[in-house]
C-alpha cells in the first residue's frame, strides 16, 4: 500500500571517529621496534606535509602532501626531523576537512559495490596511488559467528591514472583469495592497521599484492603501504591495501590513523549494506514461501496470478493473493495488502492469509470472514493493518458474492469486451475494529473475467489510485478488442500499466474466467424432513444417474444417499437439499439447517446405529462436512470410471 509504505532507505550517517568507533589507535609493542610506527593522535601541533594528497572537488587536498619527489634511493623515515612544510600553519586544518569529505562520500553509497567506489575515488590518487580491497569470504551477516579460517577475496583494485605503480590484472578467471593466519589475523581482528614493513604480515604482502603485478627488482613497499582493517560493528569485513609511488613520500604515522579511518567509513557502509541485503532476502524468501505455489484447479473456473516487487526497494511487502476451493465447486478468491515493507510485514501476511484459509472453510459468507479477520489483526497488534477483499463464485447458480476492506474495487470484463468497475460498499482496513463490513451478490456471466488486484498497480506517485482504476479498466477492454486473450496474456497486458521505474508497490493480481457449470450436470431437489423421504431420495438419485449412464455406480451411490439423507432426516426441522454434480467426479451434496456435524463413531454388535457414516467412508472417495451460517452440508465423492466420463443429458 504506497500510503503506507515502508519510507524509503535512509541516507547513511558517517560512523564516528576512530577514537568514538571504539577503536584505539595502534599502539607501540614494547620491543619498540622502528619498523613498528607508533601512533598518536592527530594534534592542532602536527603538520605533516606528506599526510594527505592530490585533493579533489569533494576531497581537498593538504599543503606539502607528499606530491614532492624524494631524493633518489632515499625513504623518507617516519620519525624524520620536521621540515618547513611541517610547520606550515593549517595542515591540520585541511586533513580533518579531507576526512569530513570522505565521510560524506562514502556515506553515500547504497550498496556494497558503489561504497566501496565511493572509498576508492576518494583514496586514489588523492592518499595512495594504487589501492586494494579484500572482502571476507564468506561476508558475515546478522550476529551470528563468522566464519572460520579468515579468507580474504579480492573484491577491487584501483590505481592512479599515469603515475600508477602497478598494473591490475585482466581476464582473472577466479577473484585471488588469501588465507590469513597467525600474527597477521590477530592485528587484523584487533583492529589495527599496520605498514607494509611490519613484521607480522611480511609473509602475506607478495599474496596480497599479488593482482598487481610488481617488478621483481624493485624494492620492498615498506612504508609506502598500509594495511588497514574493514572492521564493522561486530565482524571484520576485510581489508584495505594502500600503496604509494616512488615518486611520492612514504607514509607517516599520522597517515597511518587516516587510513584507518577511511577504512572504518567504508566498514561501516559495507556492514549496513551487508545487513540491508540479508534482511532483504530473508523477507524475500519468507513472502515468496508464503504465497501459494499454484492455484488450484476447480471446475466452472479458470485462474491466473501474478506477483511484482515493488521496483523502488528490494524489500517486498505484504501483498498477497489466493483461491480456496469451498463446497459445491464454489470457490473464494482473495486479495489482501499489509502495510509496510518489511519482514514483519511479509510475516503479518503469512498469518492474515492462514485465518482466512482457516475462516473460508467453515464456509462463511465473506462479510463474516472479514469480520473476524479482523479480530484476529486487533489481537495481533494495533499498529498492524491491511486492506483484504474476499470474493465467492459461484458456478452453478453463476453468481458472485463480494466484500471489501478498504482495498480497491475489483474490475470485470465482460465477454462482449467492455469492462466494469464493480460498485463494492468499501469498508475500513482490516485491524480498525468496530466497522461492519457488506457483502454484494451480483450475477457472474459465463466468459467473463475478474481481476483482483493490490493498489500497487493503480497508484503511484504520480498518478492517483481512481485514476489508476479508469486506466486498468480501459488497458483490459483495449487487451479484449484484439480477440478473446487467454487468462496469462490478459494478466501480463495489465502489468504494463506502470511502468517498471513508476511502481512504488508491490503488485498482487489473481484473474479469474466464469466458465459456470453445464445444467445437465447439476440435479437438484429440495426434500421435506419425514420418514420416507429416504426411499424418495433413493429413487431420484437412480433417475439421475441412468440419464447420465453411470448405472454402474448405481448400487453405491443409494446406499450412501439413502444413510446421509436419513441422518439428515433426524436432526433437520426444515427442508433437506439434495444435490448431484457430475464432473471427473460424482459429488453428492446434502444440506440441512442443524449445525451439529455428524461424527464416525464405531458401532458394537447390539448397535442398531453408528453404521451410516462407516459405510459413506468405505465406499467413497472422499467425504466430509461443511458447517454452513445456515445449518451444515455433509457431502462424499465417487470417482467416475474413464469410460464413463462422457457428459450425458439433462438429469431431472
Amino acid at each position: 500500500m504506497d500510503n503506507a509504505a515502508a519510507p524509503p532507505r535512509p541516507t547513511r550517517q558517517p560512523p564516528p571517529s576512530l577514537d568514538e568507533a571504539g577503536s584505539p589507535p595502534p599502539q607501540q609493542p614494547d620491543d619498540a621496534s622502528p619498523r613498528t610506527p607508533t601512533s598518536r593522535p592527530l594534534s592542532p601541533g602536527s603538520r605533516r606535509s606528506d599526510a594527505v594528497c592530490g585533493g579533489s572537488r569533494e576531497s581537498p587536498a593538504l599543503p606539502g602532501c607528499g606530491t614532492s619527489r624524494p631524493a633518489p634511493g632515499a625513504e623518507r623515515p617516519a620519525e624524520g626531523p620536521r621540515d618547513q612544510a611541517e610547520r606550515a600553519p593549517g595542515a591540520q586544518t585541511d586533513r580533518l576537512r579531507f576526512l569530513e569529505a570522505a565521510a560524506q562520500r562514502i556515506a553515500r553509497g547504497v550498496d556494497l559495490d558503489e561504497t566501496l567506489r565511493e572509498l576508492r575515488r576518494t583514496a586514489v590518487p588523492a592518499f595512495a596511488d594504487t589501492m586494494l580491497v579484500h572482502l571476507r569470504h564468506p561476508l558475515p551477516a546478522g550476529e551470528g559467528e563468522a566464519a572460520e579460517p579468515l579468507v580474504l577475496r579480492l573484491h577491487s583494485v584501483a590505481q592512479g591514472p599515469e603515475d600508477a605503480v602497478t598494473a591490475a590484472p585482466r581476464g582473472a578467471a577466479e577473484p585471488q583469495q588469501l588465507t590469513v593466519t597467525g600474527r597477521f589475523a590477530e592485528s587484523l581482528l584487533a583492529r589495527q592497521p599496520v605498514f607494509g614493513d611490519a613484521p607480522e604480515i611480511a609473509p602475506s604482502v607478495a599474496a596480497l599484492l599479488e593482482p598487481v603485478a610488481s617488478v621483481p627488482t624493485a624494492p620492498a613497499p615498506g612504508r609506502r603501504l598500509i594495511i588497514a582493517p574493514l572492521y564493522g560493528r561486530g565482524h571484520l569485513m576485510g581489508t584495505v591495501a594502500l600503496l604509494r609511488g616512488a615518486d611520492r613520500l612514504a607514509f607517516t604515522n599520522d597517515d597511518l590513523l587516516v587510513a584507518s579511518q577511511l577504512a572504518t567509513y567504508a566498514a561501516f557502509g559495507v556492514d549496513e549494506t551487508t545487513l540491508y541485503g540479508h534482511e532483504a532476502s530473508v523477507a524475500d524468501a519468507l513472502q515468496l514461501t508464503m504465497l501459494p505455489s499454484s492455484l488450484p484447479e476447480t471446475t466452472g473456473v479458470r485462474l491466473a496470478s501474478r506477483y511484482l516487487p515493488a521496483a523502488g526497494t528490494t524489500q517486498v511487502g505484504g501483498d498477497w493473493y489466493d483461491a480456496i476451493p469451498l463446497p459445491g465447486n464454489r470457490v473464494a478468491l482473495v486479495v489482501g495488502d499489509v502495510m509496510g515493507h518489511s519482514i514483519t510485514s511479509a510475516a503479518i501476511m503469512g498469518q492474515l492469509r492462514t485465518t482466512v484459509q482457516t475462516l473460508a472453510r467453515l464456509d462463511l459468507p465473506p462479510e463474516e470472514v472479514l469480520y473476524h479477520l479482523d479480530e484476529q489483526a486487533q489481537r495481533l497488534g494495533s499498529e498492524h493493518m491491511a486492506t483484504c477483499l474476499y470474493a465467492i463464485y459461484d458456478p452453478i447458480s453463476q453468481r458472485l458474492q463480494v466484500a471489501d476492506a478498504g482495498h480497491p474495487p475489483p474490475v470485470l470484463l465482460h465477454a462482449d469486451g467492455s469492462g466494469e468497475v464493480l460498485q463494492v460498499p468499501a469498508g475500513a482496513p482490516i485491524g480498525v475494529g468496530g466497522v461492519p463490513f457488506e457483502t454484494v451478490e451480483m450475477p457472474a456471466p459465463t466468459g467473463a473475467t475478474l481481476l483482483l488486484y493490490t493498489d500497487g498497480l493503480v497508484e503511484s506517485r504520480h498518478m492517483d489510485v481512481w485514476t489508476g482504476v479508469e486506466l486498468l479498466r480501459a488497458r483490459l477492454e483495449a487487451a479484449a478488442m484484439r480477440a478473446s486473450p487467454p487468462l496469462e496474456t490478459l494478466c501480463d497486458a495489465v502489468l504494463t500499466l506502470l511502468g517498471p521505474d513508476a511502481r512504488d508497490d508491490d503488485v498482487a493480481l489473481i484473474a479469474a474466467r466464469f466458465e459456470g457449470f453445464p445444467p445437465r450436470n447439476v440435479a437438484y431437489w429440495f426434500l421435506s424432513p419425514q420418514p420416507q423421504t429416504a426411499g424418495r431420495a433413493r429413487q431420484l438419485t437412480r433417475r439421475a444417474l441412468h440419464r447420465w449412464s453411470l448405472g454402474p455406480m448405481l448400487d453405491a451411490t443409494e446406499l450412501m444417499v439413502s444413510e446421509v439423507v436419513t441422518n439428515a432426516v433426524r436432526y433437520a426441522s426444515r427442508p433437506i437439499a439434495l444435490r448431484l454434480l457430475r464432473t471427473e467426479v460424482l459429488r453428492c451434496e446434502v444440506g440441512d439447517d442443524s449445525p451439529q456435524l455428524p461424527r464416525m463413531r464405531c458401532a458394537q454388535a447390539g448397535d442398531e446405529g453408528g453404521r451410516g457414516l462407516f459405510l459413506v467412508d468405505q465406499l467413497s472417495e472422499s467425504w466430509g462436512a461443511t458447517m454452513l451460517s445456515t445449518g451444515k452440508v455433509v457431502w462424499f465423492e465417487q470417482q467416475i470410471p474413464e469410460e464413463y466420463r462422457r457428459p450425458g443429458p439433462d438429469a431431472p
